[in-house]
């Protein structure tokens, strides 16, 4: 490996371990889309196929007592927090065995056990309920308060809010921008004016814009703001540059897309990056295939386990529908 490489892999445990919580989060994703094809998911659906290194990089240098707010795109989100993917699934099916009882639907998913204060739906909206956490634990335990959210959300005026509310106070608040280049079907150079760093940075909020397909680079860039944030020095921003591989929601085919440009970034894929990585590491391909088989026995068992739980109150697949 070059000697300018932008990761050192100090510790190959651990991202043997991320790389598993990677194949997850993608498997998940496609389990759930087969799913919603075939009518068993209800409602909408938003993956996060293609930007597994943002959430696993980030979670992975979290703490118990901190506080993450998520987007509606956030069953990746939750996986890396560890949310049993079993009860996840469940949810998504509509099923009493949820983490959410199967009333959340794939948006709206929260579990406080595992530091997961919210998914929300409205655009930027947990940028608002982490600056809300953020300042709770800094009256108590000292935790952080994270944010996830899309290119789009920088257009909403409650995020400057937001941002200068955090600055001016020196909330323990991390704001990662996932910026995929779409907010739903429009491309982010359409929209936004600027760069988006250039907006924390204008009230003093140390921000970095990174390779969000690099999830050492992603964990590296993490790592410094919440060196930053945990220290008392205010919020941080960190920009990932990341794309998702399937539509906005649902059936989206991603038309819009100029051709070339999702092949473009499939040859980036995160985890065939950090699969090659790992190799030229000294990790055993054998080793990381064994990984592979059991991440997809796992799923296997899931669906069938989902499929076969109960709906809320005991009703039936067509009452729960209506």
């Amino acid at each position: 490996m070059s000697e300018t490489s932008t990761r050192v892999l100090d510790d190959l445990e651990l991202y043997g371990v991320i790389y598993r919580q990677m194949l997850l989060i993608r498997g998940f994703e496609d389990l759930v889309q087969s799913l919603f094809l075939k009518g068993e998911v209800y409602g909408t659906t938003h993956l996060y196929s293609g930007q597994e290194a943002v959430a696993t990089g980030v979670a992975s240098l979290l703490e118990g007592r901190d506080r993450v707010a998520a987007t509606y795109r956030g069953h990746g989100h939750a996986l890396a927090l560890g949310v049993d993917p079993q009860a996840l699934l469940d949810e998504m099916l509509g099923r009493a065995t949820g983490v959410n009882g199967g009333r959340a639907g794939s948006m709206n998913v929260t579990s406080p056990a595992d530091r997961l204060i919210g998914s929300f739906g409205i655009v930027g909206g947990s940028i608002a309920a982490a600056t809300g956490a953020a300042l709770a634990l800094k009256r108590t335990t000292g935790g952080i308060g994270v944010a996830y959210f899309g290119d789009g959300a920088m257009n909403q005026g409650y995020v400057f809010e937001c941002l200068n509310f955090a600055q001016v106070l020196k909330l323990p608040l991390l704001l990662v921008c996932e910026n995929n280049r779409y907010g739903e079907y429009t491309p982010f150079e359409a929209v936004t004016a600027g760069e988006i760093r250039g907006r924390p940075e204008s009230m003093g909020v140390p921000a970095e814009t990174v390779d969000g397909m690099s999830v050492w680079t992603v964990r590296a860039a993490a790592a410094r703001a919440i060196a930053h944030v945990r220290a008392g020095n205010g919020p941080a921003f960190v920009e990932a540059l990341t794309y998702r591989y399937v539509g906005h929601s649902r059936s989206d085919p991603g038309a819009y897309r100029p051709e070339g440009e999702l092949a473009e970034w499939r040859a980036r894929d995160p985890i065939v990056l950090l699969r090659t990585q790992l190799e030229d590491e000294g990790f055993a391909g054998s080793a990381l295939a064994a990984v592979e088989q059991e991440v997809s026995d796992q799923l296997e068992q899931m669906r069938e386990r989902g499929l076969a739980a109960p709906f809320p109150s005991g009703l039936t697949a067509t009452e729960f529908k209506d």
